[in-house]
């Protein structure tokens, strides 16, 4: 392995721990470009739309793809790339461009890291549920994986975004580029496909002068919610899920997430 290999296995590994429980977001240089543009975008992971930009490792990603018009394709990424994403001369329409990682793992050497994360992300639940378990309080693993999605406009940006066969995902019901958002932007909230009902959504907003807000919001019955957004703003949406797994060896994970996020941009006024 060349030491450049090396370095960036490095990082994904020391990435992987500390920043778990971050958000993981794409986030476009320019969410509105003109018609033969190069589009280009990064993979974050941080807090409150600030944080590191990762490189495009194949080893840490399951699928990594473009969608417009319907049509779906790879994404001509290469190791190290960053940002991730950088095509040229796409036809003009609404891109989305979908990420899903491997399978992460990050290990908790103490309880309150672990009380914060669940109270955070609205699974207070788990704290219980772990000790019921019999779990050690203690050094105990999670694994996790990231699902991402960004919403670009090239040229009109006209288009529908879709559900992409994530295993939990946000599917924006209106185009925030071409569709009146006076009334806010509906979104649905799926997970195994399925309307994710009473679903907590982080919703993170950076104004035109960098300042950034968080509020949250619930889905309703059938896993929609209408978001607040204003003109000139960028958008990232959050949502994480969690299921008990059972160890089969020493050392397994106890705990699995699963981590959906949509980012996009409102138009100027």
């Amino acid at each position: 392995m060349s030491v450049s290999l090396k370095a960036l296995s490095l990082a994904s590994c020391i990435l992987a721990g500390p920043l778990q429980a971050h958000e993981f977001w794409i986030e476009a240089e320019d969410y509105t470009v003109a018609p033969g543009e190069r589009v280009t975008a990064t993979f974050r992971n941080g807090e409150e739309l600030e944080g590191s930009a990762l490189s495009y490792l194949p080893g840490n990603s399951n699928r990594f793809d473009m969608v417009m018009d319907g049509e779906v394709r790879a994404v001509p990424a290469r190791i190290g790339d960053n940002p991730a994403f950088d095509v040229a001369d796409l036809p003009e329409g609404l891109l989305t461009i979908v990420h899903e990682t491997g399978n992460l793992f990050v290990t908790y050497e103490d309880w309150d890291s672990w009380a914060r994360f669940t109270e955070h992300k609205d699974f207070a639940f788990a704290q219980q549920a772990h000790l019921d378990r019999g779990l050690p309080e203690t050094g105990f693993r999670e694994t996790y994986r990231r699902y991402a999605k960004a919403l670009v406009a090239v040229g009109d940006g006209a288009g529908r975004d879709a559900a992409r066969g994530f295993e939990v995902e946000f599917v924006a019901e209106a185009n925030p580029y071409t569709d009146d958002l006076s009334d806010g932007l509906p979104v649905r909230l799926l997970y195994g496909g399925a309307p994710r009902a009473d679903g907590q959504i982080e919703m993170f907003a950076r104004d035109a002068a960098g300042a950034v807000a968080v509020t949250y919001h619930r889905t309703d019955a059938e896993g929609r919610a209408v978001l607040p957004v204003e003109p000139g703003t960028e958008y990232m949406l959050d949502h994480v899920e969690i299921r008990p797994t059972e160890p089969e060896r020493e050392g397994d994970a106890v705990w699995r997430t699963l981590w959906a996020a949509l980012t996009f941009a409102t138009p100027e006024a």
